[in-house]
């Protein structure tokens, strides 16, 4: 009896600390969202206004063709348009790449294995902000000496989100495929099945859980990466919607609340693909990680 009242007490503090977790980080969203939707003297009023006291959208204007007193009229259909193509476009070719190493990296045994993962593995830990500047030198060099354009080009990004996204990718999967009873794919083998078709048709449908956590990571990873986008990208063609924040600054003044109102619109497609996705990532996180 007091087994069973105790494991009540622990699971009803866990739920306690669990949705306290959840309200902590849900505070920052939230007060982005009543940001967007206050008059400025809300904004940056002091003691801070918690609750705003009158809703407006006039915040959303410059990012819908309208022009306001603090803003001018904001690219945001362009800047929208170059994320959307930069984040799927470089998720889609970052978790085939690495579902196909980490498919690999689980099934097969070479020389130099354990180093050749491991130097894939470093590579994910240097920060993105000292990655700014090699990239960008590289980049003009290669700009220089031939056609290929990198700089303030969609394609230079998608190449480095790529990068970025392909080793978290190969350990997730790696991780996952070894979950796989090897067996499955040794049946299929037998019964007359190419590796190919092993990893296609046996193996792939059983790690879809693990690939949309890989997606769903490598998209918001592409989504709201900043300081790279911000040192390779230049004119409207190429900027990002985080990049895009900036142009809410001006030489004196920070329009607060039509900043606010363009990361409420960014959040959407965020959570839109989270919703598509959460019963694979759920199950992916808790099966696929497992090493």
């Amino acid at each position: 009896m007091r087994h069973s009242s105790r494991r009540r007490w622990s699971s009803a503090l866990l739920d306690v600390l669990v949705w306290l977790i959840l309200v902590i980080m849900l505070v920052p969203a939230l007060w982005l969202v009543f940001t967007s939707v206050r008059n400025p003297v809300e904004v940056n009023a002091k003691p801070p206004v918690w609750i705003p006291r009158e809703l407006t959208l006039d915040g959303f204007k410059p990012l819908f063709g309208q022009a306001t007193e603090m803003t001018g009229v904001i690219p945001f259909d362009r800047y929208f348009l170059n994320s959307t193509v930069v984040a799927l476009v470089s998720t889609v070719i970052a978790v085939a790449l690495g579902t196909m190493a980490g498919y690999v990296f689980a099934r097969y045994r070479f020389r130099g294995k354990n180093i050749v993962f491991l130097g894939i593995m470093l590579s994910r830990a240097v920060p993105g902000i000292a990655l700014s500047l090699p990239l960008f030198l590289l980049f003009a060099r290669i700009s220089q000496a031939g056609p290929l354009k990198l700089i303030d080009t969609q394609l230079g990004l998608i190449i480095v989100y790529v990068a970025v996204n392909v080793p978290f990718t190969v350990w997730l999967m790696d991780g996952f495929f070894r979950e796989i009873p090897a067996e499955l794919s040794e049946a299929a083998q037998l019964d007359g099945c190419s590796e190919w078709q092993t990893f296609t048709l046996i193996n792939l449908p059983l790690a879809l859980p693990g690939l949309a956590a890989s997606a769903i990571f490598a998209f918001l990873a592409a989504w709201n990466e900043f300081q790279i986008a911000s040192v390779l990208t230049r004119t409207v063609n190429s900027k990002t919607a985080p990049v895009g924040l900036f142009d809410f600054t001006g030489q004196f003044t920070i329009d607060w609340r039509g900043m606010a109102a363009m990361a409420t619109v960014m959040m959407i497609p965020a959570i839109a693909f989270v919703f598509v996705v959460q019963r694979n990532l759920v199950r992916g996180l808790t099966f696929g990680a497992v090493k």
